[in-house]
Formats: structure tokens, C-alpha cells, sequence
């Protein structure tokens, strides 16, 4: 069974400045992994995995000194983005297989630091609803809604 729960958050700056540096950085992973994809797939070689994808792209990428931001935000909003795009190709070869209902899909495409539709995936490790009526999020804090 899945849960899907949506709130209006009110961060605060700081909140603020930790929530977009998520999205930046699940924008960023998606990206890198994409363009890891579609080199293998022009290469001729077989199809990435998830976990290859992880090791590389985040684990490895956290080690160094141009991506060491990445280590800032939590690791699950870095899996989730990764498994987003599985989600993604998924759907496209479903879709060109003819095995998906509804609306011809196309290939993932690049995410934009312009387009305000940002968004974040967490699972249930990355969040907790609290008593008092604000919801932690992990290396965010407890946020208002």
C-alpha cells in the first residue's frame, strides 16, 4: 500500500535555503545520471543500473571536491531522484512497446535550473509527521504546515 501526502509548508529562511539546495541537488543527480545513460547508450553499451548509477553518480561524486555539496542534503532525496528516472525510462520503452496505456511518452529530458516546478521525493526514512503539527524532514527540520 502506498501513501501519498500532500501539505502546504510555511520554511522559514533558513528551511528555505535547505529546501532549495534539495532541489538543486536531486536536479543535479538527475542530470549527471541521464547524461551517464545516453553516453553508455551511444557507446552501444548495455543499460545502466540503478545501483552502478548510485555508486558513481552520488557515493563517488560526494568524494569529490567539485561535487562534496552533495553530502549537504539527504541521501534520499538523491535515491529518490535516481529511481525517478528508472521510473522515467520505464514508462518511455513501455510506451514504445506498446505495453502502457494512454498518451505516447517521450525519452526523459534534462531538468532546467529555470523551471519553477521543483520538486523533492522522500520516503517514509526521510520524514516523520510530529504531534504538534509540523513535519520533519531529514536535514531540513521541522517544518510548519
Amino acid at each position: 500500500m502506498q501513501l501519498r501526502y500532500n501539505y502546504r509548508a510555511c520554511p522559514d529562511a533558513a528551511q528555505r535555503r535547505a529546501l532549495a539546495q534539495a532541489f538543486g541537488c536531486a536536479r543535479v543527480v538527475w542530470n549527471d545520471c541521464l547524461l551517464y545513460r545516453k553516453e553508455a547508450h551511444a557507446a552501444g553499451l548495455p543499460h545502466v543500473k540503478s545501483a552502478d548509477l548510485s555508486r558513481l553518480r552520488i557515493t563517488q561524486a560526494k568524494r569529490t571536491e567539485e561535487r562534496a555539496w552533495l553530502a549537504d542534503v539527504s541521501a534520499v532525496v538523491l535515491q529518490q531522484s535516481i529511481r525517478d528516472l528508472d521510473t522515467a525510462y520505464k514508462s518511455f520503452i513501455d510506451s514504445l512497446r506498446g505495453k502502457r496505456q494512454g498518451r505516447k511518452v517521450g525519452p526523459p529530458r534534462y531538468k532546467s535550473k529555470k523551471d519553477t516546478r521543483q520538486s523533492i521525493r522522500l520516503n517514509t526514512n526521510a520524514f516523520c509527521l510530529q504531534e504538534n503539527g509540523t513535519v520533519y524532514v531529514a536535514k531540513v527540520g521541522n517544518l510548519k504546515v
